[in-house]
């Protein structure tokens, strides 16, 4: 009885992927209709040694690695205080979670706007007193600080839900049982709350990992990989050449050296989820 929606996921998945990579081992041309020509691991072979993909990987690799981190520290933080607080958890809980539900090309437009240097309030804010007097989105330094805190804003309220979450499943009893022995906040965090969570930290940071290696909205609205391309992260850099140059068999071995990594990614914190799980 299930066959026939087999069937037609295997279409929906199966066909468009192995299409992909068939195209990566072949010029792609649209010049009077879709045609291919069989050139071997050309394509492949300028994945890697073309110095663009590396510096848009570097530059990806800097980006997931401030947004990952920034987001769990800060969603961490922000869900032990909402657990801690005895009233108004549930009205707290929802004004934090008002980033996560707007569309990523909004934060990128609202971005843009309060970051435009003749009429944004944050230019203006940042302006005034003396912090930044420059175009922030147009300069190398400030532009990519400027995308990672629109990221983590929007998608800190998420890891602050999933780790509090787990925070409910804390035992009383054994924090109540290491207050009487004298216990301070910081020795019941580190010795108690934290491994108790921290199966939950990790799949937090699998989600916002996966996540973060496909990054493209707001990056795409506000400097679209510039200025200079010092925000081109690798999906910026994949669209430019499948839907800017055209060059399709290109942007499909690009395509796969993603998803290979996504997968490695993934497979890392699934197998170090199964060793802690397997160790307790």
């Amino acid at each position: 009885m299930m066959s026939p929606a087999l069937v037609l996921l295997a279409l929906i998945t199966l066909v468009p992927f192995f299409s992909i990579i068939w195209m990566s081992f072949n010029d792609v041309s649209l010049m009077g209709g879709l045609s291919m020509t069989f050139s071997g691991l050309d394509n492949w072979q300028r994945v890697f040694t073309d110095p663009d993909i590396r510096a848009s990987w570097l530059i990806s690799l800097v980006y997931f690695l401030a947004t990952v981190g920034l987001e769990m520290l800060i969603g961490t933080v922000m869900a032990l205080l909402v657990y801690s607080l005895r009233r108004g958890s549930n009205i707290i809980i929802s004004l934090l979670l008002i980033p996560m539900f707007i569309a990523p090309v909004i934060v990128g437009l609202l971005g843009r706007f309060m970051l435009d240097p003749s009429h944004g309030l944050y230019a203006w804010i940042l302006n005034e007193t003396g912090l930044f007097d420059g175009n922030i989105l147009g300069s190398v330094g400030s532009a990519m600080a400027a995308v990672i805190l629109m990221d983590v804003w929007e998608w800190t309220p998420l890891v602050a839900l999933i780790v509090l979450a787990g925070l409910t499943s804390v035992p009383e009893d054994t924090l109540e049982a290491a207050e009487m022995d004298g216990a301070n906040y910081r020795q019941k965090l580190l010795y108690i709350i934290l491994p108790s969570i921290s199966n939950i930290l990790l799949v937090a940071l699998l989600i916002r990992a996966m996540d973060a290696i496909r990054f493209f909205a707001i990056i795409f609205i506000t400097t679209n990989g510039g200025p200079a391309d010092s925000t081109k992260i690798i999906p910026i850099r994949l669209y430019d050449i499948a839907f800017r140059f055209f060059d399709l068999g290109y942007a499909a071995a690009v395509g796969i050296t993603m998803l290979v990594f996504s997968i490695l990614v993934a497979n890392a914190f699934t197998k170090l989820l199964k060793r802690r799980e397997n160790a307790s």
